[in-house]
């Protein structure tokens, strides 16, 4: 069975799989109905939870085997840490378990877990341990834990306020109330997730691989272009900077204040923000463009506005059209050209403009350098001395070097490259939203096996299945 065009074919439903053919009332509102001979039971009554606690000293001066949340999300696993570098008490794991995190359950942080052979094996006091007992697969019981219906219940259960610090009560995951199939059952519900989730997975993986060498396919696009040029055949002389290598002969290298126009203000950064308060930015009559503005490339967007005298006091954080913003702190230089139909108002103390002289330069070439290319970024982190920058600086900015193409050539770049991009793009977003679909349709077939909406028992699971590949798949 094709998993993509089996998901489009459905529409993103199920109904391709068979129904239970008897159903009864659970007489749990939350459960509602299930298969008739479903067990109606709460979870503790059929797992255990162990609570071994692992103190810091115990883990000073050797390695340990980490399910720590970060690791979990990231990996799927737990990795082997230094134990010095682990400063608070962990829960030991001593037998394969179930480790579900009590940490912003929305995001479904969970993994099988078991001790390493050779190391210490810890994981996250975060954590909520379930080792199912009493005639029950804990691979059935992980799917269980992992459907959207219990990660939609625990996200309801949460006790704090601030979305980044969500916990639920350990309690609500170990005496949470489920309908239990047979042993047999669980174990062929496990057998066909394992199946379906394992060849979702191969194609989600492959069409990460896609994007990835999309990505690495655009970036090698704007790179040649704007260092190279289009001509192939065009002769080249050595730049003098290592970084940038060989140059067209008839291209000039400038700084990036040499193609500003010769006035005040030319390179602009925002107003501090002891200038400008958020409570001042709730009136209706100068907009106020922010770094929303140039990361959603939508020059109408936002709501920030200050009255009219307040903009006669910033008046000179105006913006007009063709100035170039680029955004300066946290997502930094993300850069657009202001429109012709831009309203009326002023920088974000997050925000830089940059006024091009259009006699020396195309504005969209500068775009591309500073945004798509990463030939700013590097010479910024080269002057800081650092590997990540984070914040960019007008008197940074305003000395690096940028190859300085004939002003026709840059309009010609420009124009071949978005063409290429917004292909590659184009590409890009496909792939994405289909990763999306099969995240989806992932998540749905769990819920619905573990919940008895589809009947899987008489689904025959090939012995060895190949997962399709990506041709097949789209």
């Amino acid at each position: 069975m094709n998993v993509v065009s089996d998901y489009k074919n459905k529409g993103g439903g199920l109904m391709g799989y068979p129904a239970y053919p008897v159903y009864s009332e659970s007489g749990n509102q939350w459960i509602g109905i299930m298969p008739s001979h479903w067990t109606l039971l709460r979870t503790d009554f059929t797992t255990a939870s162990d609570k071994l606690q692992v103190g810091k000293e115990a883990m000073e001066n050797s390695q340990v085997f980490h399910y720590s949340i970060p690791n979990v999300q990231k990996f799927g696993t737990a990795q082997v840490e230094e134990g010095n570098d682990i400063d608070s008490s962990k829960l030991r794991v001593i037998r394969k378990q179930i480790l579900i995190s009590k940490l912003n359950p929305r995001k479904a942080t969970i993994c099988i877990a078991e001790p390493h052979e050779d190391f210490l094996t810890v994981c996250s006091g975060e954590f909520v341990p379930i080792v199912p007992e009493r005639n029950l697969c804990l691979r059935y019981c992980y799917y269980a834990l992992l459907s959207d219906k219990v990660t939609k219940l625990l996200s309801s259960k949460v006790q704090s306020v601030t979305r980044s610090h969500q916990r639920v009560n350990p309690d609500d995951i170990r005496k949470l109330i489920w309908s239990w199939p047979p042993i047999v059952e669980q174990q062929k519900i496990a057998d066909f997730l394992d199946w379906k989730t394992a060849r979702i997975d191969s194609l989600i993986a492959k069409k990460k691989q896609l994007i990835e060498k999309l990505r690495e396919k655009r970036m090698a696009l704007i790179t040649q272009a704007v260092t190279k040029g289009l001509d192939p055949d065009a002769p080249m002389r050595d730049s003098g900077i290592p970084w940038l290598g060989e140059v067209p002969e008839h291209w000039e290298v400038k700084r990036l204040k040499f193609i500003l126009k010769s006035c005040k203000g030319a390179i602009k950064t925002g107003p501090f923000g002891s200038q400008l308060h958020s409570s001042e930015m709730i009136y209706n009559d100068v907009k106020v463009y922010n770094q929303k503005t140039v990361i959603k490339r939508d020059i109408n967007g936002g709501d920030n506005y200050i009255s009219k005298e307040k903009f006669k006091e910033l008046k000179a954080f105006e913006i007009f059209k063709n100035d170039l913003l680029i955004t300066t702190r946290g997502t930094i230089g993300r850069c657009m050209v202001v429109p012709n139909d831009a309203q009326q108002g002023i920088l974000h103390p997050c925000l830089m403009r940059i006024q091009v002289d259009e006699l020396l330069s195309f504005n969209r070439f500068v775009e591309i350098l500073i945004q798509e290319s990463d030939l700013v970024l590097k010479q910024l982190q080269l002057m800081s001395n650092a590997t990540t920058i984070e914040v960019i600086y007008s008197d940074s900015l305003k000395e690096v070097l940028i190859p300085a193409p004939p002003e026709d050539e840059q309009r010609s770049i420009a124009k071949f490259l978005d063409t290429k991009i917004n292909k590659v793009d184009g590409l890009i977003l496909k792939n994405e939203q289909l990763i999306k679909k099969l995240t989806e349709y992932r998540t749905a077939l769990i819920t619905a096996a573990t919940t008895g909406k589809i009947d899987v028992r008489n689904i025959r699971i090939p012995k060895t299945d190949k997962p399709e590949t990506t041709e097949n798949a789209s």
